[in-house]
């Protein structure tokens, strides 16, 4: 009767440890590029079409005006080119059109469920391949991210640990009055319309429309 219990109580630990190994969230590498080179890793002419899908972020007492979220995606890539069959996945926190109200409202993470990235050599040709990408010159924006990781089928994009801006801290949410830069990464899978999960500070984490691979 020992043994038996002692091997329930064993399987058990196992399994929990299993079970907490499986909810480690995994590093993703991150690089800074520009545009429109990055375009070049999707398409020869180094120009994409794009199709955008652009939401609202839900009203809370933190802001008042327009605080969004725009997901972008191309055409899959032909061949020739380094993310050939690929489709691009892009996104954006747009608060320029929100005003800071009774609260600050600051957003600190983007959460899409996304399934398995294909890495790329979005560095130029030769360098490393990367998860994903910051369009840190050549296109909109001002904040970037600190780290991306993924959870299972879950990416989540961090752009601070914070609620609110610190004053020399690398690494600030994103507020009032600002934009992310461009932030992307690619999958072998068609775009569909999903939700992503925006952490809103001290509003907590809302659900906003988006656009991920079918997964």
């Amino acid at each position: 009767m020992r043994v038996i219990r002692i091997t329930a109580i064993a399987s058990a630990t196992l399994a929990s440890i299993l079970v907490s190994l499986a909810a480690c969230a995994a590093p993703l590498t991150v690089v800074q590029v520009g545009a429109p080179d990055v375009n070049c890793v999707f398409n020869a002419s180094c120009k994409l079409t794009v199709t955008d899908t652009v939401d609202n972020l839900p009203p809370v007492p933190g802001y008042t005006g327009k605080a969004m979220l725009q997901s972008r995606t191309a055409v899959a890539a032909a061949t020739g080119v380094p993310g050939a069959g690929t489709t691009v996945y892009i996104y954006r926190v747009d608060l320029t059109g929100a005003t800071a109200a009774t609260d600050q409202m600051c957003v600190s993470s983007v959460a899409v469920n996304f399934g398995p990235i294909a890495k790329l050599p979005y560095s130029g040709a030769g360098k490393p391949k990367a998860d994903v990408f910051v369009v840190t010159s050549g296109g909109l924006g001002t904040v970037g991210l600190k780290s991306a990781d993924q959870t299972g089928s879950t990416v989540t994009f961090q752009i601070s640990t914070a609620s609110f801006p610190a004053p020399g801290d690398p690494f600030p949410p994103v507020c009032a009055g600002q934009t992310t830069f461009f932030f992307g990464l690619a999958s072998t899978k068609a775009p569909v319309a999903s939700k992503a999960q925006v952490h809103m500070g001290i509003y907590g984490i809302k659900s906003v429309g988006a656009r991920t691979p079918t997964y």
